[in-house]
């Protein structure tokens, strides 16, 4: 039920897909090319210097001894590329604080951009929670200029909980991916096999968690107004049907990494223009609906159609 209330509710609002796009891309194209600047100004030297284009000629020349068969070269190659290694790390410390200053220029980069595109996916819940509760259809510009406020404060503390939350997601896949096969009794490419399946249920799993405990924030500041403190306090203390939205959204998380792989691999890559901003709509419209099942509220389905939690009246 709930599946098919939020797969409604996507369609409906499939404009956002399109002007989501058209913002995501914009906001990579801007974020993308001041990252390029940090990185070109920071690592330029580095990049163009003798040690680093040691190493990737030595890289060149073990592929090419490789393919060509040159045991000869490959016997030799280990030195010589560990010498190579070693000057390059040598030079790496000398120049550590360029390093760690692109490091945290890139980062910054990186949050700014998850804040813009925050304040997109904020205006795109107003939209939502619009058709939801009145089936009026409110411009996604209007949405994201009225509300540019409360969406700003909201992403102030969103966008820095989920980049630690990630942070631990992926050092918790790096250990189940690189350092749990040592510790599984098979061999070979079976404990890569299971440690790939692992890390994928974990990043499954972890994603859920993220998406149930979040799920009535954003709903609660857009449909009553709350406070982002006073909504991220509602969502974070919600324990009503709990498991039930932790498995709709573990569900959701699968079916979204099936479609765009899917549709990735078989239209080289088109289809991911669609189906990822498609994907996010899709999260978002099952936020709205829990929060609407979990107190009750009735919102519009079509113009002939509300539902109310878990029962469906036809209105005409």
């Amino acid at each position: 039920m709930r599946f098919r209330n939020a797969f409604h509710i996507t369609i409906d609002n499939f404009q956002n897909v399109f002007k989501l796009l058209l913002y995501y891309f914009i906001t990579a194209l801007l974020f993308g090319s001041l990252i390029y600047v940090i990185l070109k100004l920071s690592l330029s030297s580095l990049l163009e210097s003798a040690e680093m284009n040691s190493v990737k000629d030595l890289i060149g020349e073990f592929f090419r001894a490789l393919t060509t068969g040159d045991t000869e070269r490959l016997h030799t190659f280990r030195e010589e590329f560990e010498e190579a290694v070693k000057q390059l790390v040598l030079l790496l410390g000398h120049n550590s604080g360029k390093i760690a200053g692109a490091i945290v220029g890139v980062c910054v980069m990186y949050l700014l951009m998850r804040f813009a595109n925050g304040l997109a996916m904020f205006a795109v819940g107003n939209t939502v929670n619009d058709r939801m509760s009145t089936f009026s259809r409110t411009s996604f510009s209007s949405a994201y200029f009225k509300n540019i406020g409360q969406a700003s404060l909201y992403q102030l503390i969103y966008v820095p909980l989920c980049f630690l939350f990630d942070v631990f997601m992926g050092i918790a896949c790096w250990f189940l991916f690189f350092y749990l096969p040592s510790f599984l009794p098979g061999q070979g490419i079976l404990n890569v096999l299971l440690a790939l399946c692992l890390t994928m249920t974990a990043v499954a799993c972890l994603e859920a968690l993220k998406m149930t405990l979040i799920s009535s924030w954003m709903p609660a500041m857009i449909a009553d107004k709350k406070k982002v403190g006073a909504g991220m306090k509602y969502s974070f203390a919600c324990k009503k049907d709990f498991g039930r939205r932790f498995v709709a959204f573990l569900v959701s998380v699968y079916l979204i990494i099936v479609v765009n792989v899917v549709f990735g691999l078989f239209t080289f890559g088109s289809a991911l223009l669609i189906t990822v901003p498609c994907s996010f709509v899709f999260l978002l419209s099952m936020q709205f609906v829990n929060y609407y099942n979990l107190n009750s509220r009735k919102f519009f389905i079509t113009y002939q159609k509300i539902v109310g939690g878990e029962d469906e009246s036809q209105i005409k």
